[in-house]
């Protein structure tokens, strides 16, 4: 292991007063303590961005404690972890009130070969130059500590950059010594093509060696590589961009440092930020004004040392994308509920921003998409011309392009999922990115801003899991296995962000994962006693689909206080299964026309009433699980819902018999007849519609009847009923069944071909998902509340992965996904 850092070494900052933010980068305690913050993924490569620094305005620390109905939940084993879960949520959201940056020694080092304008043979910042000789690692190097075995490259530039700003000003004989010594035992590193190589290594790196031969510095190179390095970077120096003229012209100003005299610097300042930066780099910016002595390069650097001190970060600021990262990972991760009020200030103060026209945001491809998805997905109204300017020709020709930055295609391609039915343009990047990283992963040339694994991981995920075919709980599941807490990013020197892949966000994830999952269990018990009580298991035609139909609801409506919409979403399944099966095949027109009957007349004085032992078993179970949600509801919603859940069941019920009134009389409805009444028999409407009353938010009778919700409600159904229709039809065609499909091509003359059929009903899919997206996002003009609508999106995300591939219903792989988010707790201890 690598020796541990010295007092004061490579951590460092200013902390945040209440109320405000301030960036920072954090200071280890004591040379014989680690560092305590992992190694941090943040951002994608924005070297292209300008992150202009920004106050932002951040709440006092809000006290975080179980008194929501989750915590009356929280027993047994959970008591001894209560404290520690508490402790952690605490310590989450004080991270919003800062960032943290890892020093750059590279850039520091650069930083501190800045002469004085008032006496070129000093420093300018004689700061860094201590800083320097003070935080010098054991084996001799400058870099991050405990770095990546395969950032070896990253560690000899920033070691040879330390020397030269020593060298430059003639001190440090002893540390310049040491860091030669580590070049010379790591040197093979340099032509090590299974080393990661920092961006511009190959015109950085010679460059310095030359700049080394000026200040008459004999490096511990092998004569051959050095030759070998510099015909290399004279290649890059020379070659052209192709098409990719703007891209190039981007990354050679990026890497001005290891160009030097030779660089175009009236080119290069073209690139110049707001903040007086070049590309939010100090390396890059310090290095101009070395050449040509800007004024607002030099007051960039000085606002940087006025806010970190004696040494700087690699990239600076970098507070909305860092943010919207530290969002996003609370987010996936399933945590974000116990940060709403610090999540709402970073979303207001990012579309603020958004709608300024904020350079930090629409100067680089990853943070525009992420920001787009993120506020997207949070309700605000965002543009899609905002990805527009993102075309393949655009990205081709960026400094991403020109680096095949897999990270910032990838930011992309998520955001791009979020489209509109009237955003076809986004398609059609829809389909570059997909190929993007889809050739990227096939022949492993996938690269970025970070270690090849965890953007393959990540790649991978993002293209065999879409959004819209991904239960939430089991992309949670998957998130925090892959979650990446060793994840440093790589630019032109490594660096980390404590605020980004943080530790305590995958300890409280694991925590709160398993603590839903024990409450889950209990409740997956409960509906298998009901089951039993209510004599469903003695209807020997009917499916038993317990553990599928609450599998449905604790996949996506996992929060422990939403335990009543869970069984309502569950008890409401397993009996729309029952009496689908009921009008499918276990019961006679005249036990179909009973049931139907006892369910309007509601109160039933005995058995003489039921024509059948089923037509008994099914009403009592219908009537006793609307009476209790009617019980229940009193409780959310001041109100009983009852009739309404009744007229639910009816509308259902009614439908179920005209489709079986249409087999037994071998009746062909048209296509818009047959819409008409399958929308409503496909019985999404006992499931969803009942759970909307213990999510949270008070629905009046108005609210519940208003047309924006039955158009909720309708789209969802539609968009439903064609996607079982398309993939049973071939089975339901040799039943001799009429659905959506063959009706199409009945009522086409016959001469439809069944895959053009198939490939229509596709794209209706498509657009009733998306339509039913639109609604659910969209909040201008809304009258249903935010938590409400997600049940109809949650309800076809389980739906298109219920049938992925075939009638999830007879699926063996849907049962082992249902075991996991169920009955396998996570170790965190094992991750």
């Amino acid at each position: 292991m690598w020796d541990r850092l010295k007092p004061n070494s490579w951590i460092f900052g200013l902390t945040r007063q209440p109320g405000f933010c301030h960036d920072s980068i954090l200071r280890n305690s004591s040379p014989n303590e680690p560092w305590e913050v992992a190694s941090q993924p943040v951002g994608g490569l924005n070297t292209r961005g300008s992150q202009k620094c920004r106050p932002w305005f951040c709440p006092s620390s809000i006290s975080a404690t179980l008194t929501d109905p989750a915590s009356k939940l929280v027993t047994g084993e959970f008591k001894t972890t209560s404290l520690n879960f508490h402790g952690t949520k605490e310590r989450i959201k004080k991270m919003f009130y800062k960032i943290e940056l890892s020093v750059s020694s590279y850039d520091t080092a650069w930083v501190a070969m800045v002469p004085s304008p008032d006496c070129p043979e000093t420093p300018c910042f004689p700061e860094c130059t201590k800083w320097i000789l003070e935080n010098q690692l054991g084996d001799g190097s400058w870099s991050l500590p405990h770095r990546h075995p395969l950032l070896v490259k990253d560690a000899l530039s920033s070691t040879l950059a330390c020397i030269l700003a020593l060298k430059r000003w003639g001190i440090g004989e002893e540390q310049i010594n040491k860091g030669l010594r580590f070049i010379e035992l790591n040197s093979a590193s340099v032509t090590d093509n299974e080393q990661y190589k920092p961006i511009g290594f190959d015109i950085i790196f010679p460059g310095m060696i030359e700049y080394a031969k000026d200040l008459d510095l004999n490096l511990p190179l092998k004569p051959t590589d050095i030759n070998s390095m510099l015909h290399r970077r004279a290649l890059e120096l020379t070659s052209g961009g192709g098409k990719n003229l703007e891209g190039r012209r981007a990354y050679l100003a990026y890497v001005s440092e290891g160009i030097g005299k030779l660089q175009d610097w009236e080119m290069t300042m073209k690139y110049q930020r707001k903040n007086g930066s070049l590309f939010n780099s100090p390396s890059t910016t310090a290095a101009a004004f070395i050449h040509i002595q800007d004024a607002e390069c030099l007051h960039y650097i000085h606002s940087l040392l006025q806010k970190f001190g004696n040494a700087v970060p690699t990239i600076y600021p970098l507070d909305i994308y860092a943010r919207l990262s530290m969002v996003d990972d609370l987010e996936r991760l399933g945590i974000d509920r116990h940060f709403r009020k610090e999540i709402k200030v970073v979303l207001d103060e990012t579309y603020r921003f958004w709608l300024q026209g904020e350079e930090d945001i629409f100067f680089d491809n990853a943070t525009c998409a992420l920001a787009f998805r993120i506020l997207r997905l949070n309700g605000y109204d965002v543009s899609l011309d905002a990805l527009n300017q993102f075309s393949e020709d655009h990205f081709s020709n960026s400094l991403g392009g020109y680096l095949k930055d897999s990270g910032a295609a990838l930011e992309l391609y998520r955001a791009l999922q979020l489209s509109y039915p009237d955003e076809s343009l986004l398609e059609k990047q829809n389909s570059w990115t997909s190929y993007f990283l889809k050739q990227g992963l096939s022949n492993a040339s996938l690269c970025g801003d970070r270690l090849r694994k965890n953007i393959n991981r990540e790649v991978h995920d993002a293209l065999n899991f879409p959004d819209h075919a991904d239960l939430q709980r089991l992309a949670i599941r998957r998130r925090i296995k892959h979650y990446a807490t060793d994840d440093t990013r790589i630019l032109k020197t490594s660096y980390r962000c404590s605020t980004i892949g943080n530790q305590d966000f995958l300890k409280l994830a694991v925590e709160d994962f398993n603590i839903c999952q024990s409450i889950q269990r209990e409740e997956l018990k409960q509906i298998g006693r009901w089951v039993v009580e209510r004599r469903l298991d003695k209807l020997k035609f009917a499916r038993q689909k317990e553990a599928y139909c609450y599998f449905s609801a604790a996949a996506t409506l996992f929060a422990p206080e939403l335990s009543d919409a869970r069984m309502s979403w569950a008890k409401n399944g397993v009996l729309t299964t029952v009496v689908d099966d009921f009008f499918d095949v276990g019961g006679s027109e005249e036990e179909l026309v009973n049931l139907i009957q006892l369910i309007e007349r509601w109160d039933v004085n005995g058995s003489a009433d039921f024509c059948s032992e089923k037509v008994e078993i099914i009403y009592s179970a219908i009537h006793s699980t609307i009476s209790e949600i009617g019980d229940k509801s009193f409780g959310w919603q001041g109100r009983d819902v009852k009739s309404h859940v009744i007229k639910i069941w009816l509308d259902l019920l009614k439908s179920m018999l005209t489709e079986a009134q249409w087999s037994s009389n071998k009746s062909v409805p048209t296509l818009d007849e047959y819409m008409a009444t399958a929308h409503v028999s496909f019985a999404l409407g006992p499931i969803v519609l009942p759970a909307l009353y213990f999510v949270g938010p008070k629905l009046s009778e108005e609210v519940a009847g208003h047309p924006e919700l039955l158009n909720l409600y309708k789209v969802m159904s539609t968009c439903g009923r064609l996607l079982n229709d398309w993939r049973s039809f071939k089975r339901e065609s040799e039943e001799g069944k009429l659905n959506a499909v063959s009706l199409y091509m009945i009522h086409s003359g016959g001469a439809l071909p069944e895959e053009e059929a198939i490939e229509h009903f596709k794209g209706l899919i498509d657009s009733q998902r998306r339509q039913l997206l639109q609604l659910v996002l969209q909040e201008k003009d809304s009258v249903i509340p935010r938590p409400c609508k997600d049940l109809f999106w949650n309800m076809i995300k389980i739906l298109h992965m219920f049938y992925k591939k075939d009638d999830g219903f007879t699926s063996n792989e849907m049962m082992n996904v249902a075991k996991a988010i169920i009955n396998e707790p996570i170790s965190l201890d094992e991750l």
